[in-house]
């Protein structure tokens, strides 16, 4: 993702005072109408758009969280390959996958579509239960890095941490300084899955 801020220019987009970011793209990496996570909360990015540099002003710099336009243009990387554009920043929320997995409760309708995508994903491994097998293991080795997780799976350790951020995605598991646990979610899922 080609959309990195400085923790400066995050806030700023969280106190509403940084509205927009310039980029230069071959194409753009980011839609309009999606959310990008962030070190603060989920920043929605609002239209994404070709932009002529000869456009740009005193007010896109400060929109853009920038002292002045040269310093905005001094920011952006010279290349006659890449189109300049302007991405309107329309705000930072709370990361909604933290709301998730602490909500310990989970309806019939949740538990349903967690085993669907359960399912789907173990279809695309060709390994029927990976992925619950995958969490049961968390459960069992909170706090262990994710190098010996895998080789307990005897798979790659960047294939496996690949599959637990899509456990993580589902408010099921957390990323510790070492490894990961379940979430309170994780916790309920498992559980249930195991009594049902």
């Amino acid at each position: 993702m080609s959309v990195l801020f400085k923790r400066a220019i995050l806030e700023g987009i969280a106190r509403g005072e940084v509205t927009l970011a310039f980029r230069r793209w071959k194409r753009p990496t980011v839609k309009a109408g999606t959310r990008l996570r962030t070190a603060l909360g989920e920043l929605s990015i609002g239209r994404v758009e070709a932009f002529d540099e000869a456009s740009l002003d005193d007010e896109s710099a400060r929109r853009a969280g920038f002292t002045s336009l040269s310093e905005l243009k001094g920011s952006l990387h010279d290349s006659a390959e890449r189109l300049l554009f302007r991405i309107e920043l329309n705000g930072i929320e709370a990361d909604r996958r933290v709301a998730l997995r602490t909500a310990s409760k989970i309806s019939a309708h949740e538990r349903q579509a967690i085993q669907d995508r359960f399912r789907r994903w173990d279809r695309a491994a060709r390994h029927e239960g990976y992925h619950l097998h995958v969490l049961s293991l968390i459960a069992e080795n909170p706090a262990t890095a994710a190098a010996e997780l895998a080789a307990k799976l005897d798979m790659e350790k960047l294939s496996f941490k690949r599959d637990v951020r899509k456990l993580k995605e589902l408010g099921l598991t957390e990323s510790l300084d070492v490894g990961y646990r379940l979430s309170p979610r994780g916790h309920s899922f498992l559980n249930e899955n195991e009594t049902s």
